[in-house]
C-alpha cells in the first residue's frame, strides 16, 4: 500500500470485508478493522487447531515479539515499555492499581473523563477513602490549566488523569500541557487514550505522561478483547507493579517474595488471546504504514465538512465544545426522538451509536441533554459519504 493510496478512502475500502453500501460512522464504538486482521486472527486459530496453543505461541515468536515493537513505534517509545491489555479498561485499572494510595491522597481529574473511569476512582474513594477533585473548564470547554495549576499546588494530588478524547463528545483535552506541569512536579500522570490513538498522532515523550491507555477495537481498527498500556521508564524504575501481578510480570525465586520482570510486561497476565495479540499488531502495523499524521490531516478535512454540513441545518444543535475536536460528533435534531433519528439513520444504512448521560454524566448534566445521537468517521469514509449522511440528517 503506498501513501497515495492510503488517503483514497475508496482504496481502503477495499481492505474492508463486504463494506456494501451502507456509511459506516461508528469507529468510536468497534471500527471495521483491514481484511489482513481477520485473516492474521483466523491463521493463529488454525495453527492452535494443528499445534495446541504452547506450540503455535513458539511458532509465532516472532510476530509476538513485533505486536511491542509496532506499538512503541505507533506511540513513540521503547518496546519495553509497552504492555498487551484486553481493553483500555483493562490496562487503565492495572495502571491505577499499580499507585499505593493512603486516605486523603487526592485524584485530580476532568469533567469529561470516562465512565469507567470515574467509577473507578468513586470505587477508591469508598475503599481507600481518598478524594476526587476536578479540572475546570473554560467557557469554550477547554481545560481550565491555571486551575489546574492551582490546584496542583494546593492539593499535591497523588495521581492527575485525564481522558484525550472523551467519549461522549468530539472535545480533544490539552494533555501535553497538563503533563509538563505533571512532569515538573513529580505527579503521576494517567491518560486515557482509547479514542484518540488511531485518529490523532499521540507521542507519549511529548504527552510526558507515566501510563497511557489503549484499545484496540476503535479508532486504531484492530480486534475486541485487545489493548495496550504504555509504561514510563520512571514507573518502572520506581518498582511500580499492579496490585494483582501473576507468573507474567513476575518471579517467584523466595518462600515469601518474588522478582519483578523488569519491563512493562509487569502489567500483563501470563495467559493471553495470542489469535486477537497477533491481530492487533496486523492493524497496528497497517497504521504505521499508512502513517498516522497522515490520517490525522484526512480526518480533519473530513470532519471540517461534517460539522459544517450539520451547522448548516437550523434545528440541529451539536455538542461539541473545545478549540479542538476530535472525529466524535455528537447532535440532536429539535425535538426528535432518539427512535425518530435512529429510524431513519437506519433506514438509509448509516451505522451510528447513542450516547447516554450515564457514559458522561458530569458532562451531559452541564448540558443539560439525557442523550446524543454519536457519530464517528474513519479515513475510510469519504466526503461523497460525509454529504449522503447530512442530507439524511437534514431530511429527518
Amino acid at each position: 500500500m503506498t501513501e497515495r493510496q492510503a488517503l483514497n478512502p475508496d482504496q481502503i475500502k477495499q481492505d474492508i470485508e463486504n463494506y456494501g453500501d451502507k456509511i459506516f460512522l461508528n469507529s468510536a464504538g468497534s471500527s471495521l478493522p483491514p481484511k489482513s486482521v481477520h485473516e492474521k486472527i483466523k491463521q493463529h486459530l488454525d495453527l492452535e487447531e494443528k499445534e495446541g496453543g504452547y506450540k503455535a505461541t513458539e511458532t509465532m515468536k516472532l510476530e509476538i515479539d513485533d505486536f511491542y515493537h509496532q506499538a512503541a513505534q505507533m506511540l513513540g517509545c521503547k518496546p519495553h515499555n509497552i504492555a498487551f491489555a484486553t481493553s483500555a479498561t483493562d490496562a487503565y485499572v492495572k495502571a491505577l492499581t499499580s499507585i499505593d494510595f493512603k486516605p486523603n491522597d487526592v485524584i485530580l481529574t476532568t469533567d469529561d473523563d470516562y465512565a469507567s473511569n470515574f467509577i473507578q476512582f468513586i470505587s477508591l474513594a469508598k475503599r481507600y477513602q481518598i478524594k476526587i477533585e476536578r479540572i475546570k473548564n473554560l467557557e469554550n470547554g477547554d481545560l481550565d490549566l491555571n486551575d489546574f495549576r492551582e490546584k496542583t499546588d494546593k492539593l499535591n494530588p497523588k495521581l492527575v488523569s485525564v481522558t484525550h478524547a472523551p467519549t461522549n463528545s468530539g472535545l480533544v483535552q490539552d494533555v501535553r500541557s497538563i503533563g509538563q506541569v505533571c512532569n515538573q512536579k513529580g505527579v503521576l500522570f494517567l491518560v486515557d487514550a482509547c479514542q484518540s490513538v488511531g485518529q490523532i498522532a499521540v507521542d507519549v515523550n511529548d504527552i510526558k505522561c507515566d501510563y497511557l491507555a489503549v484499545t484496540g477495537r476503535k479508532f486504531l481498527r484492530g480486534p475486541r478483547g485487545t489493548g495496550i498500556l504504555y509504561v514510563s521508564d520512571k514507573v518502572l524504575c520506581d518498582g511500580l507493579f499492579p496490585l494483582m501481578v501473576d507468573g507474567a510480570g513476575a518471579i517467584w525465586d523466595q518462600e515469601e517474595d518474588f522478582s519483578l520482570i523488569p519491563d512493562a510486561k509487569r502489567f500483563e497476565s501470563w495467559e493471553k488471546p495470542y489469535a486477537l495479540l497477533i491481530g492487533l499488531t496486523e492493524a497496528i502495523r497497517y497504521l504505521n504504514q499508512i502513517g498516522v499524521d497522515r490520517i490525522e490531516t484526512y480526518n480533519r478535512e473530513l470532519m471540517m465538512r461534517f460539522r459544517d454540513n450539520l451547522g448548516s441545518i437550523p434545528d440541529v444543535t451539536m455538542y461539541d465544545r473545545g478549540s479542538k475536536k476530535s472525529n466524535i460528533l455528537t447532535f440532536r435534531k429539535g425535538n426528535k426522538s432518539i427512535e425518530e433519528i435512529q429510524s431513519a439513520l437506519n433506514e438509509n444504512n448509516v451505522f451510528h451509536s447513542i450516547s447516554n448521560k450515564e457514559w458522561g454524566f458530569i458532562d451531559f448534566s452541564k448540558k443539560n441533554i439525557d442523550w446524543a445521537v454519536r457519530l464517528s468517521p474513519h479515513y475510510f469514509n469519504s466526503i461523497e459519504e460525509i454529504e449522503r449522511a447530512s442530507r439524511v440528517i437534514e431530511s429527518i
